[in-house]
Order: C-alpha cells, then structure tokens, then sequence
C-alpha cells in the first residue's frame, strides 16, 4: 500500500479561515479518489497559519480492472449496423457473443479495461483538488496569474517516497518542507508523513491543531495558578489565537495601573480585539492587572522582550481607550439624544430617534398591562440608545448597552435604569442571560417588539436561512424575557398597539396574525430545544390558540406530566381505542357523531355510569382551564380511566340496534371532545390518525 502526503505552505493564513480550507482541501481529494476508484484506507489533516497538509495512507498502486458488458444490435441487423457496433467497442464478430433475450437475439461485448496507475492518475487528481479551493477572498501576486489567499511559497507532494510530479501555476512540487520562519526557515528533506510529523517537532512547528491547543491551556493554566489568578474563559479568541501560531510561546504580561480605573469591559474588549491577549482576573472576580499573551516564539531572552513589546503596544491601545473614556463622560446622555435624528436604523423606518419614539409607545403600554411604575422604564428606553453615538462605542460596537450603563450612573441615573441600558439587548441567544429586574425586561421587549413589527410592515421577513436584521433571534429574545420571568402578554394586544403607534400602512390585522404565527412557531423550537416532546407540543398548540406563551408552555409542561403517569399512559390507551372506532364509523357512515347523547337509551350499566363521569368531569375540566390549572384538568381527566375501562369490557358499541349504536358512538364523542379541550390528544405519538 502507499501513501500520498501534500503540504502546502504560504503566507499567514487568515485564522477564521483555516478549518474550512483544510475541509475543502481533504474532501476534494478524497471526492477525487472515489470519482476514479482508487482505493484508501485512511486520512490525516493538519492545519496551521502557514500551512495545509494531507495525508491518505493505505493507497493502492493502481485502480482495480472490470468488464463492461455492452449490448449491440440484433444479430439479423443489416450488416452496416453490426459494423458499427463492432467498431466502436474494438472488437471483431468473433469476439462478441449472442444472447437470446424476449426480445430477440442480440450481439453482446465484453470489454475489458485495466487497472491504471496511481502515479498516472494522481497528478491531475491533486491538481484539480488545489485549483478547486474556495476562499471568501484570494489575491494574486507577482506576475503570477493562479489565485491563493496568501501568496505560495511551497508545494511538498511525495507519493511512495518519490515527488509527485504537481503544479499550480508556477509553483511545481518538490520532497522538501521549510520549518518555523522565526526559528531558522530551513528547508528539510521529507520521506513520508512520519518523517514528516518528526522534522516538524523537532524545528519547533506544532501541526497537530489540538495540540497547540493543549500546550496553550497548560502553560495558561500554570501561569495563572502561580500569581492566584483565574484565565477568563473564552473560546473564540483561543480558536483565533491556535490560527496564529505554529509553535505557542503563553507568556504573562501587566497592565499599567493607570489604567485600571477604565471599565474593565472597555480593557477586556480592547486587548481582545486588538491584541488578542487574554484576560485574566482575581479570586474575587476583579478583572486583574496582568494579561497572557500567546507568542510564535520564546525568544532567547525567555520572552522578556516579547513581553515588554506587547506591554508598550497595549499602553497605546489602552491610552485611546481611556481616552474616550474620559471625553465621552463630559456629555451627559441626554445630551446625545438629538444625535440619534442623524443615525439611520433603516432607510424605510427613518432614524434610530424614530425607532426610540416607537419603543417609549410600547414600553408605555406594556408596563401597563404588567402593572409598573413607568418612570424608571420610560427614562431607560429614551437614553437606551444615547451611548450609540459615543466615542467608546463607535470604535467597539459590541460595547453598546454597556457604556450606556456606565454613563448613564456617571450622570446620576439611578441604577434601574442603567442596568435596563445595559440589558436591552439582551437575551442575544440561547447562551446569554436574560434580564430579570421588570424594568429591563420591559425595554429589552420593547426594543424586539419594534424590530419585529417595523420589519414585519415593510415586509423585511426571514427567508430561509437569510435573516439579516437579527428578526428570528429577536422573537426568541422575546420568549425568553416572557417565559423566564413569567409575564403574562398577549403578543396580539401589544402588536395591535405597536403598529398603530408606528402609523403603518398596510394592513395590519394580516401582519399582526403572521407575527404571531412566527413567534409561535420559534416558541415550539425553544421548546424542543429544553426537552419538550414535539407531539405534546403539537396536541397544546392545535388545540389552543393563544398568545399568552406562558400559558401555553404550563399547558404542555402538564400535558407532559401527565402523560408520563400511570393514569395519563393508560387512558391515552383507552382515547386511541375511542379514537380509532369513531374515525372508522365515521368515514363509513359519512358523518360524524356530535350530536348530544340520549340518556334514554344507555342501556348497560357501563354506559350509564361512563356518562355520569363525563358529565362530571366535563364541567370540572371547563372549569380548571378558565383559572388555568391545567394539572388539575389533567388529573379530572384521569378519572375516566375506570369508567371507560369497564365500557370497553361490558359494552359492544357497533351492536345490531342502529339506535343504540348511534348513541354509544355519541358517547364516544363526547369522550373525545372532552379531552380535546385540553389538547388533541391524536397527535400524541401512538395515536392513529
């Protein structure tokens, strides 16, 4: 067996796009193989900034031979025909079989094709794999007319310890690597890809991406644990950070103290974004004044120049911050407000003071319906977006909100209202915190309400996997400020106010209804998402219409309860049976059996007594579903379990007298829409339909 191995090294790629390159590169390979049926066994990728390298090991040296039979014309056909047939499969009459079919006698040719070389075959395959990467963007360079993301400098491809001949533009393949470009950029001969993986330790080059994460995280960890530290965890930038370096060097550096008193948010983003440090912080929680850094090298004073080149660099990022810091708390909030008629939130929704306007209306009306104090909630909306004129903001636009909250508390605000500042933009998805204070959760509502009704009337919907406003994040935003903190709403009610609020002119009870529908359609996803079974999810919703989600998730959240009992289990058993002979009957009979039942004619005892429980609990269950004690209905509905068990064992509903029939269906009906007012009980896994 044999082994191809293909390096291809450039300038730094781009981090956030190596893992998709070295996907790309491995799959058009590896589609490549199969398309001309050379057999593998097996594939090893690495990536770092500078290179991309694949292995498949277990090849074999040639693809294996098959006979390809191919049917000519019937062997009564004019001899031009056969002719023809014999030479465009390169075969004399001698070498064709005749077979009889149902259809005739026809000449058939057997054509054997041979195995081929990997070596004939490998070249071209290899150089459709590199010409077929996608990058989202690429350059030329030189005079070169072939597109990479960064420039080329080396093309390794050997195949059984020999160079396969390859080229890419300019560039042919050669048996040689070139090691870590700060630490001697030497080139070194390669065999195989165990070579390979051996000259790569040994020139300081970590190509195995996992790796470089765990010697990140060990060293890390080791730094921080000897000053007391804690190492703010954040993925993101350790995956950009592993795209950087081929050999990590983590090092601790300080920050000056002058800086300290800068809002550690604005220090945290600013040696994120900038330098891709990591924060650090104390026992207690404080953001600390000490930093790691991740080199490409040691350096042979041990990182001490490394470190105090890092330091001074962060010194200047950190001293534009706190400049802006400084100018920014000489204007008061309030102060920006007019900034906002300047500052479009979309060219057909008019400015972001427009959309502050239609966000006091909604905050107005639903701190009504929950009963609040409007002062802080008002006070909060009007300066929500102040801070999106700042100096601090516009250079970090992930800081919005957060700034706010600080100016807002520099100005005297009091702390409601710059903790609703803070938090409206919040939830952001379904790892972030959600506000609990009622005050930002009412202006995080308003400001998604407005989003998702603005959109909604210039008709700017998500459409398939496109949603560029944010509209799907913002419903279940939504959700979650209702659900976690248990806010009764109807969506309808709010929606209705907001659009007339917003003087929008289409029509508005289409827009309001698709709305609803929309935000309903992501609560069943939120709900799928914590562990809520589909087909109860299913049965609440056919049933109820509502857009109070609160109490459409107590009703599942019971559903489900009950259900997973013993009386629940058992009566679905017994409802399924009722179900299946009514949808029977009924498709023969044509109709279906809502008619009132004649307590005349229950004849057995089973019957009459199944009644009476019905009667009962008919009016118990309306009355448990007005006051919403869905586990109360659930549990009134369990007691039909015995009733209808014993119908089932005594009484024969399809008997000859077509009276008593009839009634004992209507029986069965009334059953059946009894439950039903709790859910639609036939869309429970198990029910036929």
């Amino acid at each position: 067996m044999s082994e191809l191995l293909l390096e291809i090294i450039s300038e730094e790629i781009p981090a956030g796009m190596q893992i998709r390159a070295i996907a790309d590169l491995e799959a058009n390979l590896v589609s490549g193989l199969k398309e001309i049926g050379l057999s593998y066994n097996n594939v090893e990728t690495f990536v770092t900034p500078r290179r991309l390298t694949v292995s498949i090991g277990g090849m074999a040296k040639k693809t294996e031979g098959f006979t390809e039979e191919r049917r000519g014309p019937k062997t009564n056909a004019p001899e031009k025909a056969v002719q023809g047939f014999l030479g465009s499969v390169g075969l004399t009459i001698n070498e064709i079989e005749k077979r009889q079919t149902d259809k005739g006698e026809f000449l058939y040719a057997l054509i054997h094709v041979s195995g081929q070389d990997a070596l004939d075959l490998l070249p071209p395959l290899v150089e459709q794999a590199i010409k077929k990467m996608s990058w989202p963007k690429s350059m030329r360079w030189a005079n070169h007319a072939v597109r990479w993301v960064r420039p080329i400098s080396n093309i390794l491809c050997i195949f059984n310890n020999n160079i396969l001949p390859i080229k890419y533009g300019p560039f042919e393949s050669c048996d040689f690597t070139i090691s870590h470009r700060m630490l001697g950029s030497k080139k070194v001969k390669i065999r195989d890809l165990q070579d390979y993986k051996r000259v790569m330790k040994e020139d300081n080059v970590l190509i195995d991406r996992k790796e470089r994460r765990d010697k990140i995280i060990e060293k890390a960890t080791t730094l921080v644990e000897q000053e007391d530290l804690r190492l703010v965890s954040d993925d993101n930038l350790l995956e950009e950070v592993l795209g950087l370096v081929e050999m990590p060097v983590v090092l601790m550096g300080s920050i000056d103290p002058e800086f300290m008193d800068v809002p550690s948010e604005v220090l945290v983003t600013t040696m994120k974004k900038n330098q891709k440090y990591f924060s650090l912080t104390t026992p207690d929680g404080c953001l600390a004044s000490k930093f790691l850094v991740v080199s490409n090298q040691l350096g042979r004073d041990g990182g001490a120049a490394i470190v105090a080149g890092n330091e001074r660099v962060l010194r200047a990022r950190l001293a534009d911050a706190k400049f802006f810091w400084e100018q920014d708390k000489k204007k008061r909030l309030e102060s920006r407000l007019s900034q906002l008629d300047n500052i479009s939130f979309h060219p057909k929704l008019g400015s972001l003071a427009n959309k502050v306007d239609r966000m006091v209306e909604i905050a107005s009306k639903i701190s009504d319906v929950m009963g609040l104090d409007n002062e802080n909630i008002l006070r909060a909306v009007r300066l929500a977006k102040a801070d999106l004129s700042s100096g601090m903001v516009i250079e970090f636009p992930n800081l919005q909100g957060i700034m706010g909250s600080y100016y807002a508390i520099n100005d005297g605000e009091s702390q409601l209202v710059a903790n609703a500042i803070r938090d409206h933009y919040s939830p952001m998805g379904p790892s972030d915190s959600c506000p609990t204070e009622p005050t930002s959760v009412v202006v995080s509502l308003a400001d998604k309400i407005d989003s998702l009704i603005s959109f909604w009337a210039i008709n700017e919907k998500p459409t398939g996997s496109k949603d560029p406003f944010g509209l799907r994040r913002a419903a279940l935003g939504i959700i979650r400020l209702l659900i976690d903190n248990k806010v009764r709403l109807s969506l309808s009610d709010i929606f209705d106010h907001a659009w007339d609020r917003g003087k929008y002119t289409n029509i508005k009870r289409d827009v309001v209804d698709d709305l609803v529908s929309f935000c309903a359609d992501r609560l069943k996803i939120h709900m799928k998402s914590s562990g809520k079974r589909h087909d109860l999810i299913a049965a609440v919703f056919s049933v109820k219409k509502e857009d109070d989600f609160v109490k459409m998730l107590s009703c599942v959240d019971a559903l489900t309860e009950f259900i997973e009992s013993d009386d629940g289990s058992n009566l679905l058993v017994a409802f399924r049976r009722a179900a299946n002979i009514l949808r029977i009957e009924e498709k023969k009979d044509q109709i279906e059996f809502d008619d009132l039942v004649d307590t005349k004619l229950l004849d057995e005892m089973e019957e009459i007594e199944l009644d009476k429980a019905l009667t009962k609990i008919i009016t118990k269950v309306t009355s448990s579903l007005k006051y919403e004690e869905f586990n109360r209905a659930m549990s009134d509905l369990s007691h039909l379990r015995g009733p209808l068990d014993n119908f089932f064992e005594k009484v024969t509903v399809n008997c000859k007298d077509q009276d008593l029939r009839l009634n004992r269906l209507r029986l069965l009906s009334k059953i059946r829409s009894t439950m039903n007012q709790v859910a639609d009980f036939s869309q429970i896994e198990g029910v036929e339909h």
